[in-house]
């Protein structure tokens, strides 16, 4: 009888020792990675998108990977999130990779250009038409990886104080618009100027810019740029579909397990799309509310000022394909894209929404 209750407790206990074994704790580092941005925390869309994309990086790994996010101006100012991301002081940022064209004219072309891509067009062009291989060669230049991580869709053609009927009205104007299509504004006679977001409507009010071109009527409207200019002009040549750049450091990215990084590109693209759908969803009510609540003046560019756009358009192209090898490439690879998803566009999407909106009287 001994014998036999000996065994029975030795195998009890053989047995919770084999469960512990079976089943240990496992206990996962934790990583932490500061992303800055250069948008105003709370934002509506820019900023608040911005914020949902790093927390959804830290809930869906449980806070394995534990994002803290820093808005515009709380770790460093708005357009010094580059360098901090570069650097490696941060591990990444959210920005529009246009604001950096000053360290390299072809770092534009993965935000948005003039006359360029649509925001279904520039997702197709770098998933499939050759733009992330190029984007990894701009953004590894300055060690950096960038991904789609949101878009704004076409954006409006700009607040000005007094009807623009020819391109004669440009000159002398000072505007706030960013990127390549700055660079158009001056080939005509104005003067480009870079503001962050948070400052553009304080200079509109004290007459430091004459104009300025934003995103679109939801983020116009909570701008108050009504408050300093009443003539809101469509549509806006510069920028038809600015993708938003989720970048990280390079040496932190390749740091990473591959499980990591294909998590992280599926959130980033997830938000690609969130972005744009919200950007959809409230812009008409927005312009709905500037027009019948505020007074505002909508105004389409006309034929004239338009084909004066697009002849500027290729002077500033001409320069940028002087400047590199690599500038060159990444606009050949542009123009491809954009004639062979225009044609297609034009047969698909433009011509079912003429038809559609012609039946419906919209």
């Amino acid at each position: 009888m001994k014998r036999r209750e000996f065994l029975k407790k030795a195998g009890a206990g053989g047995a919770v020792a084999a469960g512990t074994l079976a089943a240990p704790a496992i206990v996962q580092a934790r990583t932490d990675i500061a992303i800055c941005s250069s948008w105003p925390r709370d934002f509506p869309g820019l900023g608040t998108s911005a914020q949902r994309l790093a927390k959804n990086i830290t809930d869906a790994t449980d806070g394995r990977l534990h994002v803290e996010y820093f808005a515009a101006n709380e770790r460093v100012k708005a357009f010094d999130c580059f360098d901090e991301a570069a650097s490696g002081n941060s591990q990444g940022y959210i920005a529009a990779d246009y604001y950096w064209k000053g360290k390299h004219p072809a770092w534009a072309y993965f935000t948005a250009v003039p006359f360029g891509l649509l925001y279904s067009e520039i997702n197709a062009w770098i998933r499939f038409g050759g733009g992330q291989e190029l984007w990894d060669e701009v953004a590894g230049n300055f060690n950096l990886k960038c991904m789609p991580g949101g878009n704004t869709g076409v954006q409006m053609g700009g607040w000005f104080n007094k009807e623009i009927n020819s391109a004669d009205d440009l000159k002398g104007l000072k505007m706030r618009i960013p990127g390549l299509g700055g660079d158009v504004i001056a080939k005509l006679g104005g003067s480009s100027v870079s503001v962050p977001g948070g400052q553009i409507y304080e200079n509109l009010v004290s007459g430091a810019i004459d104009a300025t071109e934003w995103v679109g009527p939801w983020n116009d409207e909570f701008m108050k740029f009504y408050e300093a200019a009443k003539y809101y002009y469509y549509p806006g040549m510069h920028e038809p579909g600015s993708m938003i750049s989720c970048a990280w450091n390079k040496d932190f990215w390749e740091g990473l397990s591959k499980s990591d990084q294909n998590l992280i590109i599926a959130i980033a693209g997830l938000e690609n799309d969130l972005m744009m759908s919200e950007y959809n969803w409230k812009s008409g009510a927005a312009l709905d509310r500037l027009i019948n609540e505020q007074g505002v003046q909508l105004r389409k560019f006309n034929d004239d000022v338009y084909d004066s756009f697009g002849e500027a358009a290729e002077e500033v192209f001409d320069e940028v394909r002087e400047h590199s090898d690599l500038a060159n490439r990444v606009h050949e690879s542009f123009l491809n894209a954009r004639s062979s998803l225009g044609a297609w566009g034009n047969l698909s999407d433009g011509a079912y929404l003429q038809q559609r909106n012609r039946v419906l009287g919209l």
